[in-house]
């Protein structure tokens, strides 16, 4: 459907009906703020027309106390501002209903493919053999995190899927009374969650959406695939950090892991039990009951009694005892609903989803040392070690490790958590927590160690049945990927554990501390050209390269179109599987119903699979990729002289809101790793560090460096070339169209006042200068005359998130100002201010930039 076609369908269906709700919701009476919601459109009037006029925050604020509000003490104005705060976190929550409500109707107007269209193409190529090949032996991983970008509690998600399914009726008396409830319910978390609630509020998502969802989507292909053998039970699977990643988040310990596989088996078993009590009812034979309820009953006792958990053989042996009666017996009646119960014990087994564990290299190299301190074996630290000596111990040397020998806390959980693998194994099966991921990989003991530490817990080599994935995060990671994997293949021993893996070798590269630390465009190339010398070094060695990235969130920490990043791929990269993180509020956000996670997953699924049957087979030209070079070169030098400017973290520490993430009850994790009193980038969360360029609407990481290389090749003569680069290189053009998005959530005209700042008002020129440098050549060489000019939709439901927290921002600013003031004796009412704001900035920007 063209554009403007498409846009109508969105405004009638989102905009209007969004604008309709939300006059009922402004007028509704709630204790304490009344009116409250009829001064919101005349404070976002004032909001705009104020910035687009050069006033400051604070100057529209207190013109609007004084001539509007008529709020003559700072206690009414605080309490005010804090009323205003608590209406627009729920106009979200309304936009967010509405826009979800119309997905399953716009989706059938988007350009991109779906398993149907793929379908038919098959039809029309009568290339059934090979679709059912790559079908059969194709994976993709959706792997959930805990990254704290996620504000919406359990109950605000049951309101907002009731207010979806009210609003795809029209049910205006009934939304009225939900709006009434979502008006008297607590939008955040009254304390800082623990890793075990947030794992447990995204099992919730797994239970009541993801369940359903994923066994949909595999009987959808099961029976389009015209082949009756068809039994691919990993082409979707399911991934889970919460409880698991240990990378700088001292509150996940050996026993929030446990719990939280138990945790993920439980509510397997919950899903299983209701779902098989409801054939019951139809399965109503004699030769049938007898069986089923037997097989109840222990779902049952395994759901509440953590050391009864059931095998998969447990559960699918009777289930397949009952299909053969059933098929034999009563003319195989219902049994299609007893094979889609069954379908999901396969693809879920006792596991739900995988437990991944991961850790920052340097805690294990601190116990490493501490283990050979202990042995004898170094005086003092691993430095006096050879790096051939160094291998042959974590290789050949038999230790023993005992938790109590230690008195570091972290060396005593590791050591524990790596010991009761077995266990988790032993109750959620093979694939209840079957890897182990090393942040900060930059050498070969990334990997080591690891292997070393298994040994030393007990594991015969034989019985490390984990998958070590080293995560290449850093430029100087990436740099050395390729000489580390070579040198860890050459080793008897890694050779031999691959062997036992099925040959397989899994790499996770860093999009968010790869941005952080190279800037957009440099970590995106440099992690596109490191792909593709891991696919050549594992082809080498006779290994399938399986590619963990970390996506989600916004385009600086590796998100943006996710079915445009796979089908820009070149054939150079490996392609056996698609792995990859869904972060914070994207959970919901683009997978939060089971309408939206089928589609986006069908776009996963066909990203993989169009480039190698269908797709257009993407290649770079020698003199595009030297032009990509250049760029990359240019956009990392001016980003890398911001890095280093004396004001980068002062700026950030003094006039964002970066150290407010920390007070905020969003996730359990701290705002940086590391104990130091110094701010330093290197230790500061990409979470925290995006985010708080987000809150300012200046998104520097998704765009800098951007506009001066593209601006520097054109004065080089360069414009045609970089036009045609962008035409023709699917991969360059995703980069610059995910710039687009994060110019597109920037407004300047927030901050304008900085640049009076007899303190940062330079450093804000830089910003500004860079942001209209990159809106203007990105324009440019797209030939566009808007920003994001072929996604009508996107660029209309950014404009109205915008508009919605505007008001917000201000307050925001207007608070940051205040604190500012040294004789202020509200400075603590105005921090909370601050810190109340960040939730309902980041939930209507979905990836919080």
């Amino acid at each position: 459907m063209p554009n403007t076609k498409r846009l109508e369908e969105f405004k009638k269906l989102v905009t209007n009906k969004f604008y309709v709700y939300n006059s009922l919701f402004l007028n509704l009476p709630y204790q304490n703020i009344e009116n409250i919601g009829v001064m919101i459109p005349l404070l976002f009037q004032q909001c705009e027309k104020g910035l687009q006029s050069g006033q400051n925050p604070r100057e529209i604020m207190d013109h609007f106390f004084e001539y509007y509000a008529q709020l003559s003490t700072e206690q009414e104005r605080i309490d005010f501002m804090f009323k205003i705060i608590q209406y627009v976190e729920r106009q979200v929550v309304l936009y967010d209903s509405v826009e979800d409500a119309a997905f399953p109707r716009l989706h059938e107007y988007s350009t991109s493919r779906s398993i149907r269209d793929y379908f038919q193409m098959a039809n029309k190529s009568s290339n059934w053999n090979a679709i059912s090949r790559q079908l059969e032996n194709f994976s993709a991983r959706i792997v959930l995190t805990a990254h704290p970008t996620q504000f919406y509690t359990p109950s605000v998600l049951d309101i907002i899927e009731e207010l979806r399914k009210l609003i795809l009726d029209d049910r205006i008396n009934d939304i009225d009374l939900v709006l009434q409830q979502l008006g008297l319910t607590s939008l955040i978390n009254a304390k800082k969650p623990t890793p075990l609630e947030e794992a447990r509020n995204i099992i919730y998502i797994l239970r009541h959406i993801y369940y359903d969802a994923v066994g949909e989507l595999y009987s959808y292909i099961k029976s389009h695939i015209r082949n009756e053998k068809f039994e691919n039970y990993n082409i979707l699977k399911l991934g889970f950090w919460p409880g698991g990643d240990r990378d700088g988040n001292p509150f996940v310990t050996a026993d929030i892991t446990m719990n939280v596989a138990d945790e993920l088996r439980i509510t397997l078993m919950k899903c299983y039990y209701n779902e098989l009590k409801g054939l019951r009812k139809k399965l109503t034979f004699k030769g049938v009951q007898d069986p089923l309820n037997s097989l109840l009953d222990k779902l049952y006792v395994s759901m509440f009694d953590v050391e009864k958990p059931l095998s998969y053989q447990e559960i699918i042996t009777p289930l397949e005892e009952i299909r053969e009666v059933v098929d034999q017996q009563y003319q195989g009646l219902y049994k299609g609903d007893l094979e889609k119960l069954m379908d999901k014990v396969n693809i879920f087994r006792t596991h739900f989803a995988i437990l991944d564990i991961r850790q920052d290299h340097s805690k294990h190299y601190q116990l490493v040392e501490e283990v050979l301190l202990k042995a004898g074996m170094i005086n003092s630290s691993l430095s006096e070690l050879k790096e051939k000596e160094l291998t042959r111990i974590l290789l050949k040397e038999q230790l023993a490790l005992k938790e109590s020998d230690f008195e570091d806390e972290i060396h005593k959980d590791t050591i524990r958590n790596i010991k009761q693998l077995r266990s988790i194994k032993a109750k959620n099966g093979d694939e209840g927590c079957n890897r182990y991921i090393i942040s900060n990989s930059e050498d070969i003991f990334s990997v080591l160690f690891v292997y070393a530490l298994f040994r030393w817990c007990g594991y015969r080599p034989d019985e490390i049945a984990f998958d070590i994935v080293p995560l290449f995060e850093t430029m100087k990671g990436m740099d050395r990927s390729e000489k580390i994997m070579t040198t860890l293949f050459a080793l008897p021993e890694y050779k031999a554990h691959l062997e036992r893996r099925e040959l397989k070798q899994t790499m996770m590269l860093g999009f968010s501390d790869g941005t952080k630390d190279g800037g957009y465009l440099r970590a995106n190339w440099s992690i596109f050209k490191t792909k593709e010398t891991l696919s050549k070094v594992c082809s080498k060695h006779g290994y399938k390269a399986i590619f963990f990235d970390g996506r989600g969130g916004p385009p600086a920490r590796g998100g943006g179109k996710t079915h445009r990043f796979y089908a820009a791929q070149t054939r150079d990269i490996a392609n056996n599987e698609i792995q990859l993180t869904i972060q914070g509020q994207t959970i919901t956000s683009t997978y939060g119903t089971k309408e939206q996670f089928i589609h986006n997953s069908e776009q996963l699924l066909t990203a993989g699979l169009s480039n190698n049957l269908f797709g257009k087979e993407h290649k770079i030209s020698a003199s595009s990729r030297r032009l990509i070079e250049q760029l990359s070169q240019l956009s990392f030098d001016k980003y890398d002289a911001l890095k280093q400017h004396p004001k980068f973290i002062p700026y950030l520490e003094h006039k964002s809101t970066l150290k407010y993430y920390t007070r905020a009850n969003i996730g359990s994790r701290p705002g940086k790793r590391g104990q130091k009193a110094k701010l330093e980038l290197s230790d500061l969360r990409a979470i925290s560090f995006v985010g708080s360029w987000s809150q300012l609407k200046q998104n520097v990481p998704g765009y800098y460096g951007i506009g001066t290389a593209l601006h520097t090749l054109v004065e080089k003569g360069k414009l045609r070339d970089l036009r045609k680069l962008y035409r023709e290189v699917p991969f360059f053009e995703a980069l610059m169209l995910n710039s687009m998005m994060a110019l597109s959530k920037s407004y300047f005209e927030l901050t304008a006042y900085m640049k009076e700042d007899p303190e940062f008002g330079e450093f804000w020129e830089l910003l500004h200068e860079e942001y209209e440098l990159s809106k203007s050549m990105l324009l440019k060489i797209s030939g566009f005359k808007i920003l994001m000019q072929n996604e009508s939709i996107s660029r209309e439901s950014i404009k109205i998130r915008e508009n919605i927290v505007l008001p917000l921002l201000v307050i925001q600013q207007y608070a940051l100002a205040r604190i500012a003031d040294e004789d202020n004796p509200h400075k603590e009412v105005y921090e909370k201010i601050v810190t109340r704001s960040l939730y309902g900035n980041i939930n209507a920007s979905r990836n919080s930039a």
